[in-house]
């Protein structure tokens, strides 16, 4: 799978190009997914042949925050994005690397689990 970053719910038009002039350098796909693709696989979202798409996309509401989601990324670069994002001053509160795990999660799923985790990790401060 290529090196894909999947951009949902960037509404703030300035950020989004600030976090894509950010990421450019390392050179790699970069996706934005509209809310009626959410009942689609996440791993389908970032170019996973092997999942197939929903025949009848469930609707719903946006996401509550903005989630960027890494795929076929090694640890390393991971690292890249994280240091790129902190370098150029862009929160992105909702990050997730795809696994095989989550890849077979819609995007409301998904967004759900980060946003608990995101939570705990808030309480530990």
């Amino acid at each position: 799978m290529r090196e894909t970053i999947l951009l949902f719910h960037f509404i703030d038009t300035d950020q989004r190009n600030r976090l894509v002039r950010a990421l450019f350098p390392l050179r790699m796909k970069i996706k934005e997914i509209s809310r009626e693709d959410y009942g689609n696989p996440v791993g389908y979202l970032a170019g996973n042949k092997e999942l197939v798409p929903e025949k009848e996309l469930v609707t719903g509401e946006e996401i509550s925050g903005q989630m960027l989601v890494m795929a076929g990324l090694s640890s390393g670069r991971v690292d890249q994005v994280l240091r790129a994002l902190r370098k150029a001053r862009i929160f992105v509160p909702y990050k997730a690397v795809l696994t095989t795990a989550n890849q077979s999660w819609n995007v409301w799923e998904l967004f759900e689990e980060i946003k608990k985790e995101h939570e705990k990790m808030s309480d530990l401060k």
